[in-house]
């Protein structure tokens, strides 16, 4: 069993120096990001482990893995360190002055919808700030967040939120927010003069036909599948790709059919070449939510991004 820390003794610039440790996976980098020297990370990190009673750290390759003891303590103590931050800097973000650098992880079409608008407002309101776009590979991005590889993700997270949904409605902690930012629909796309761009596009024509899927993860399963096979059907799926663009250049030239959404189709540069149908199934509605991890000292920031980006989706989707 593991002894109670003694907190009199424990000094809070170990739980800064734990924090960046845990972000970085790296003591090098961890002491770049604090200024200081990497003998002085690994003093601190040997102190915390008097103290804590754990390794909390082990040799990997170039860098380090926390052990199970420090992953379970790292949320607890990221939320500390921010709201002790929050409490001594109250409101400290001003759009106008920030030089911030926000990471945001969103597919190709997401991007290509939110990004034009989103660069105006930055240029009109936050010259000095920067914006890092990640692709997004996953349905799933909480742990992206967890490990601060993105500070907000913007996508289609069915699963994700109606697992926050659930744990909030238990009553558990839920370290994440999320906000609808528009509704999205996805079509059959195909190229003009494919044989089935005209008439009647029909389950078994579209199940007869070759098709391109577009998969963040790469498993040649989707969506889209998950609605055939409730219906008892399949399709058959000959290549997949991890971008809407790739697969809409693809199309062009084939006879194959893929999926995209709808309004992305107009800013492809291509759309004079493409095809839309109505999908011949019922398929879930597509909602595009903004989601990111509450973080005290980022909230005003993290609020300004939100309100950026819901502007950049209202000039898409106007009312």
């Amino acid at each position: 069993m593991t002894s109670p820390v003694n907190f009199r003794s424990l000094d809070l610039n170990l739980l800064r120096v734990f924090d960046e440790v845990m972000a970085e996976r790296s003591l090098t980098r961890a002491a770049n990001n604090l200024a200081i020297t990497q003998p002085a990370v690994s003093n601190a990190m040997r102190r915390l482990r008097e103290v804590v009673g754990d390794d909390l750290m082990v040799r990997s390759g170039q860098g380090v893995e926390p052990t199970p003891r420090a992953l379970s303590l790292w949320p607890s103590v990221r939320d500390a360190l921010a709201m002790l931050q929050e409490s001594l800097s109250p409101g400290a973000f001003e759009p106008a002055t920030a030089t911030s650098t926000f990471v945001l992880a969103m597919a190709d079409a997401t991007a290509a919808t939110l990004v034009p608008a989103l660069v105006q407002i930055i240029e009109r309101e936050a010259p000095g700030i920067s914006v890092r776009v990640l692709p997004l590979t996953t349905r799933d991005p909480r742990r992206l967040l967890d490990e601060e590889s993105a500070d907000m993700a913007v996508g289609y997270f069915p699963a994700a939120l109606a697992d926050l949904t659930a744990r909030a409605q238990s009553g558990g902690a839920v370290a994440y927010d999320s906000r609808r930012l528009y509704d999205g629909e996805y079509m059959c796309v195909m190229r003009h003069g494919h044989p089935l761009a005209t008439g009647e596009l029909t389950l078994d024509a579209y199940c007869g036909a070759r098709h391109m899927l577009v998969s963040f993860s790469g498993r040649p399963f989707g969506f889209i599948d998950e609605a055939l096979a409730s219906l008892g059907r399949k399709r058959h799926v000959v290549i997949t790709v991890n971008q809407f663009f790739t697969a809409g250049r693809v199309v062009v030239d084939s006879d194959l059919l893929t999926v995209l959404p709808r309004h992305f189709v107009p800013v492809t540069g291509i759309a004079d070449k493409l095809v839309q149908r109505p999908l011949p199934l019922n398929v879930p509605p597509v909602h595009v939510d903004a989601l990111w991890r509450r973080r005290g000292p980022q909230e005003k920031a993290m609020e300004w991004l939100l309100n950026a980006l819901a502007r950049s989706a209202r000039s898409m989707f106007p009312d």
